[in-house]
């Protein structure tokens, strides 16, 4: 008798982690994380400004857009915002397409290097309707940019004429050659946990150096949820320049370059 009690007492044990193993073994396996991430974003702003320039008079911009992301850092996505019909030839929708390359180096530095396509598809030029009418608006640009920290280089390089400046319009060269070199720094604040963010950027266009000018930008901004939803940031930024003001003007003598205060509200989904 004793070695058959002996035989049920190892078999009752020994029967829980087979059970548990062939249990382990018939349940699926866990999905491995998808290596591609799609986000969208929209927000509204009391000014539309691209390098320290105004395109919407500050009477207000609606913005979006759609971005891909690859976990081998593959990136591509396209934005789009109204622009003031008095203030860039007479255009009144502005659609971003870009994409690129991100490369962490280290734990604390990354390389990103891409291109940016501007798009206006109401198709006015500079000049429209006079003798020197001038090339398309829209701009090609490569870019490379090395971020460390919080501090971000990047450099833009036009490989159009830059927003249908030409030599017919202009009569000294065409624009292509232009660039916008920047300085960013963005930094968590250890109060209310805002962010901060600062830049400074230089941009020259080729050619016609009356229109190189400086621009400057200081902003805090916050994260935040409501009722329970995630992804929203809003923020002030003051920004100014330099710009030449016989230069940087539209259609009825605004003064685009001037300093001014933005507001935003914005989500990402």
């Amino acid at each position: 008798m004793k070695p058959v009690l002996l035989a049920g007492l190892l078999s009752s044990v020994l029967s829980v982690p087979l059970a548990n193993a062939a249990e382990e073994a018939a349940a699926p396996a866990a999905a491995p994380a998808s290596p591609h991430t799609l986000t969208t974003n929209i927000g509204f702003f009391t000014d539309y400004t691209f390098r320290g320039i105004s395109y919407t008079k500050e009477r207000g911009a609606v913005q979006g857009g759609i971005d891909y992301s690859h976990s081998s850092g593959f990136y591509l996505g396209v934005w789009g915002t109204n622009v003031n019909n008095e203030a860039l030839y007479g255009n009144t929708v502005e659609v971003d397409v870009y994409g690129g390359y991100l490369r962490p180096l280290t734990d604390d530095l990354s390389i990103n290097v891409g291109f940016l396509q501007f798009f206006y598809p109401d198709s006015n030029h500079p000049g429209a309707g006079t003798a020197n009418k001038g090339g398309s608006p829209n701009t090609t640009e490569l870019n490379a940019a090395l971020t460390y920290k919080y501090f971000t280089l990047k450099h833009s390089y036009a490989v159009t004429n830059f927003f249908g400046l030409n030599d017919r319009l202009l009569g000294n060269g065409d624009t292509r050659g232009s660039g916008y070199t920047e300085l960013n720094f963005n930094y968590k604040l250890p109060v209310a946990d805002l962010n901060l963010a600062l830049h400074v950027g230089r941009q020259t266009v080729h050619n016609y150096s009356q229109a190189n000018y400086t621009d400057w930008l200081v902003g805090v901004n916050k994260d935040f949820s409501i009722a329970g939803t995630t992804g929203w940031n809003a923020g002030v930024n003051y920004t100014t320049t330099n710009a030449s003001d016989s230069w940087y003007v539209d259609a009825k003598g605004w003064e685009t370059g001037n300093d001014r205060f933005i507001g935003y509200i914005k989500r990402t989904f």
